[in-house]
């Protein structure tokens, strides 16, 4: 493929472009997107969040958010790599930094936050940090299967209830065996890695996830090596609960862990908020 076609297929979909809402301010919070998935699943907590006074940025991880052949072409040290220097920018930036995860975007959290104990806080949603058996099994062997498989379905209607914003996930809805195996890389990086977090860490997951088991939520917070730890569990929504049923509840909780180490006053919170709302 020459170099001005890749251009063409690599061009970014709409809706799935990085979202920079970085302002001025003492606090900047970090958020990352999941597996196959855009920044556009994070939109709606981003604006809460600078509506509250916190500078704030979603990068589009490589190869996501474009067509399928780059997302197949790209890896897993690439996506860590991305939020590493994301991180680093914010906290040139920022006094003090959170970091808030969705998914896989939860894992790479825990790496990042792993490698930077400077950390205020960190938040991981719908936590992938554990496969299924099978999925770890065809990810090991993808290369047995992965040439002949091709592309497979992915798409699971329960990972967001919501009929509407279902309809406006940007997704790929597909995946590879070789970058499954990208995604199991991750997985075993952040699992390793969670001892190493002493940021407080909020974990939120819906009873009702079926990507991420129960278990899973429950493995991390006792892996966990940060001294302060919360696991809340939502209902009513799928895996992707930042978009779903019931994500008024996900902000909320976010936003009092956030306030609670941000060094800020609640009062100074509300207040920018307010002028926010009166625009």
């Amino acid at each position: 493929m020459g170099d001005q076609q890749r251009a063409e297929t690599d061009s970014i979909l709409s809706g799935a472009e990085t979202i920079d809402l970085q302002e001025e301010g003492s606090h900047g919070v970090l958020l990352l997107h999941g597996f196959g998935d855009t920044p556009q699943t994070l939109a709606l907590i981003a604006r809460r969040l600078a509506e509250s006074g916190y500078g704030v940025l979603v990068p589009l991880l490589p190869g996501h958010g474009r067509n399928m052949g780059a997302f197949q072409r790209s890896r897993a040290d690439e996506w860590l790599e991305a939020a590493r220097k994301s991180l680093f920018q914010m906290r040139t930036r920022y006094a003090t930094v959170s970091i808030i995860g969705l998914s896989m975007g939860a894992a790479l959290a825990v790496l990042a936050a792993a490698e930077t104990p400077a950390i205020a806080s960190l938040v991981l949603i719908a936590p992938y940090l554990g496969m299924p058996a099978q999925l770890r099994i065809a990810a090991v062997t993808h290369w047995l299967w992965g040439s002949i498989a091709g592309e497979i379905n992915a798409r699971n209607p329960r990972s967001i209830h919501d009929p509407i914003e279902r309809k406006l996930n940007l997704a790929y809805g597909v995946v590879t065996g070789r970058i499954l195996n990208e995604l199991s890389k991750v997985v075993r990086l952040a699992r390793k890695a969670l001892p190493r977090v002493t940021a407080p860490t909020l974990v939120i997951l819906s009873r009702e996830d079926p990507r991420v088991a129960p278990a899973i939520a429950e493995f991390a917070l006792k892996k966990l090596g940060a001294r302060d730890k919360k696991l809340v569990w939502t209902q009513g929504a799928g895996h992707i609960i930042t978009v779903d049923y019931g994500r008024e509840r996900v902000f909320n909780e976010v936003e009092s862990w956030l306030r609670t180490y941000d060094g800020r006053s609640a009062t100074a919170a509300e207040d920018k908020r307010a002028a926010v709302e009166r625009r």
